[in-house]
């Protein structure tokens, strides 16, 4: 017989796996069969493993992916793109996190950098590491109107930023930094050096990141805390991955 009081006391606790669990014991007889500490071990492994699926799915929606569904298994190795599928699977694994290090995915428009950086994403969630995806133009954004508050939230935002185990900036780069957004970028990586990993996803080598960056003191000063503890991945291709699963691709 179900003890009511006992399964509004679970409620409350928020144990919501564990009062289902106790409602199935209680409803299926063939639990009775087995002994105490059986069935206490259900209820426990039961509602271990739905906190642990509901932070994976709070992770991966407050990491802000521009695709969530993207995952390493997924990932498309076609003779043309010329992908490193050990190196890929290496940092899969997380153990760049956990060396605070880079990297950085290079190739031109519609290559797939945004997927593969939101793969590895996904994997960094799946290993309950805190992710965030943003564009640079959407950073600088924010940074900028930070600066510009006299609440001190620009130090705020800095430190939000550094809290975060993988931080993916998408069309790194893209165009040309004035020095102030240089010297913002400088203040990002600086913060995020030797202590958090930054994925990069840029259409540009990075032996072009001085032009775009334009201050060269303020260059050499973010290349040299990026470059040096980055793998870089260059991703080719001689049809872009748009067209391989655009409309064109069906017909």
């Amino acid at each position: 017989m179900m003890n009511n009081q006992t399964l509004t006391k679970l409620l409350e606790m928020k144990l919501s796996g564990m009062a289902d669990a106790y409602k199935e014991q209680v409803s299926n007889k063939e639990f009775h069969k087995m002994s105490f500490e059986d069935r206490f071990t259900l209820l426990v492994d039961l509602e271990h493993s739905r906190r642990k699926s509901n932070k994976l799915q709070r992770l991966i929606k407050t990491a802000t992916f521009i695709n969530s569904n993207a995952c390493i298994e997924d990932i498309e190795y076609h003779e043309d793109r010329r992908l490193d599928k050990e190196l890929i699977l290496k940092l899969a694994s997380g153990t760049y996190i956990q060396d605070h290090h880079n990297v950085i995915l290079k190739g031109p428009t519609g290559s797939g950098k945004s997927f593969l950086a939101s793969a590895f994403g996904v994997s960094a969630c799946r290993q309950f590491y805190k992710v965030k995806y943003i564009r640079l133009p959407e950073l600088l954004d924010e940074l900028s109107l930070a600066k510009l508050a006299a609440d001190g939230s620009y130090r705020k935002v800095i430190k939000k930023y550094k809290k975060v185990d993988v931080l993916i900036l998408d069309e790194w780069l893209l165009t040309d930094m004035s020095t102030e957004e240089a010297a913002i970028l400088l203040e990002i990586t600086e913060a995020r050096h030797k202590v958090a990993s930054t994925i990069f996803c840029s259409q540009i080598d990075p032996s072009g990141w001085h032009l775009k960056l334009g201050n060269e003191t303020i260059a050499e000063a973010i290349l040299d805390r990026i470059i040096h503890d980055s793998y870089q991945i260059m991703i080719d291709g001689d049809i872009s991955m748009r067209e391989r699963h655009g409309i064109g691709a069906e017909l």
